[in-house]
Parts: structure tokens; C-alpha cells; sequence
């Protein structure tokens, strides 16, 4: 009933749309993840009014729809979203869009799928968390560039060269995780978290990478997989795991009970941010300050 009324609503909410530009002719953009929303507004600057539909602490795995999201992706000049079924629950509502004309960019899409990392979890077949990969983020950053210069031409200099100071950014934080993770012996990059949300991350930099909840976090981790990654965690003498901003603690703090009544010690190394970015006006409300913020994390936890 409920995806009815939605679709009911996007259909209305395309003929009553007017005009979608601000009077201040600025560009109406919507994003879903809040690391497609930080990095458009890096891209777009002050030329762009950018809307984020999701939040610090957001699970883009389960997020839905309201009757007020649609109204700000019907109103958009531009829509950008990960893709890959990352944000499985709006895939109706993004092709529902593409029907009335108006056409969301999926910015995973454009990634060389031979490249990527197969899953059984999502229809794509692919991992969608490719964010934790920076040279796929730099990706995005030039693709976000490329469309805003295409539907603002006249400032399409501007869009460059913010695309060009962030990319550099990008490249600096690129050596400095690279630094901070040489400090940490290649047999204590062992990477437990609450799902297998950085796959990528483990790919890049040579972390073994094991999630309790498989890759998204619409499946539950029952008994089994807890004993099994209890016995995981005391055979390769895992000092730490590792608690997410987007996922429930319970499951890690279930992890942890069973590998400590095993006469094992593991401690919860801290918070890590996932799928979600810290909050707003905070180091960890961004991209970059979010990615180092995790590897100091992990790094200072599994020495």
C-alpha cells in the first residue's frame, strides 16, 4: 500500500513541478549518501543548493522513501546516488523517475565492473561500498564535475577547478593513509566488523576483511556465524573489533561476550563510519576526515 501512495505521489508530484531552479539560479541538487552529499558540495561550491536525503548514521541498505524525499528528488535539477543497489529500497522510486523522464545518476555505474568486487547480496552482483576505494571516489569526483558542467556550462571553469583542488585532496590523503598503515605489521591487518562494509578498503591496502553480518545489513548474523567468527577471532589472535556508526552495536558486543567466554580477550577497538559519515561541522562529517579518522582507528586498535 504504502509503495503505491509513493508512486502515486512521484507521478503527481512530476505534473505539478514547475520551474526547478532556485530564483537565485543556483542548481537544485538531491543526493542520498552523505558521501555523495559532501562531495558534491565540495564540486558544486556555492553555485549549488545541494539536499542530502540521508543522515549521519543512515543505513543506506534499509533507508526508504517519504512523501517529503519525493518531493525534493521531483523538484532536482540533478540527482546523484551511489548505485549498485547500494540504496536497494529507492530503486523503485529512481525508475519510477526515469518513466517521467528525469533521469538519477547512479555514479557507481561508470566503474569498470572487472574491477570490482563480486556479491551474491545485491542485484547489481557487485559490492557497493567502492567509496572505501579513493581511486573509484576520484571517479565519482570527476563524473560529478562532467555533469554539473554539462547542465551549467557558463561555470563549467568554476566546477574544474573545484574538481581539480579536490582531487589533489584526495591525492594527500591517498600518502597519508598509505603512511599510517605501514606503521601497522601486515599480520595484525585483520579487519572485524559489524558487516563487510570495507572490502575495498581491505583490497587497497591489504587487509584481510571479515564482516558478521555479510555485506548488507538488511541480513542478520545468527548464532552459527558468531561462534564461527569467535573461533576466526581466537585462532588469528585478533586483538580488536570493531563497532560501525550505521549498524546496531549488539551484534559486536555479541561477538565479543562469545570470543571472551572462550577464555579469549578481544577488545571493541572503537567506532568506525561505513555507510554513513560522522556529523555535520565535525572532521568525521566529511570524506577525507572520515577515511583518515578510520584508519587511525583500526591502526591504533590492532597494534
Amino acid at each position: 500500500m504504502k509503495k503505491t501512495i509513493l508512486i502515486i505521489a512521484i507521478t503527481l508530484a512530476f505534473f505539478n513541478c514547475k520551474n526547478n531552479k532556485q530564483e537565485n539560479g543556483k542548481l537544485n541538487i538531491v543526493t542520498t549518501t552523505t558521501m555523495i552529499t559532501d562531495l558534491v558540495k565540495n564540486i558544486g561550491g556555492d553555485l549549488v543548493n545541494v539536499q542530502g536525503l540521508m543522515g549521519s548514521g543512515v543505513d543506506p541498505h534499509l533507508y526508504k522513501a517519504s512523501e517529503g524525499d519525493v518531493s525534493k528528488l521531483v523538484n532536482a535539477d540533478i540527482i546523484f546516488y551511489n548505485g549498485l543497489h547500494l540504496e536497494g529500497k529507492l530503486v523503485e522510486v529512481f525508475e519510477k523517475m526515469e518513466s517521467q523522464t528525469k533521469t538519477p545518476i547512479a555514479l557507481a555505474e561508470d566503474i569498470d565492473k572487472s574491477t570490482l568486487i563480486g556479491s551474491d547480496y545485491f542485484a547489481s552482483n557487485y559490492d557497493p561500498h567502492v567509496w572505501f576505494n579513493i581511486a573509484y571516489f576520484k571517479q565519482f569526483a570527476s563524473k560529478v564535475a562532467a555533469v554539473l558542467s554539462e547542465k551549467d556550462p557558463k561555470n563549467s571553469v568554476y566546477y574544474f577547478e573545484n574538481e581539480k583542488q579536490y582531487l589533489a585532496k584526495l591525492d594527500t590523503l591517498q600518502n597519508t593513509i598509505k603512511s599510517i598503515i605501514e606503521t601497522l605489521p601486515k599480520e595484525k591487518r585483520i579487519l572485524v566488523t559489524a558487516h563487510d562494509a570495507f572490502n575495498y578498503f581491505g583490497k587497497s591496502y591489504g587487509f584481510e576483511v571479515v564482516g558478521l553480518q555479510g555485506l548488507s545489513t538488511a541480513t542478520e548474523a545468527g548464532v552459527q556465524d558468531v561462534q564461527k567468527l569467535a573461533a576466526f577471532i581466537i585462532n588469528k589472535n585478533v586483538k580488536a573489533i570493531f563497532v560501525e556508526s550505521s549498524v546496531p552495536k549488539r551484534t559486536i558486543e555479541a561477538l565479543q561476550a562469545a570470543v571472551n567466554s572462550k577464555g579469549h580477550n578481544v577488545e571493541i577497538g572503537g567506532t568506525l563510519y561505513s555507510d554513513a559519515l560522522g556529523n555535520a561541522g565535525t572532521v568525521e562529517g566529511t570524506y577525507i576526515g572520515m577515511f583518515e579518522y578510520n584508519v587511525n582507528t583500526i591502526v591504533n586498535a590492532l597494534k
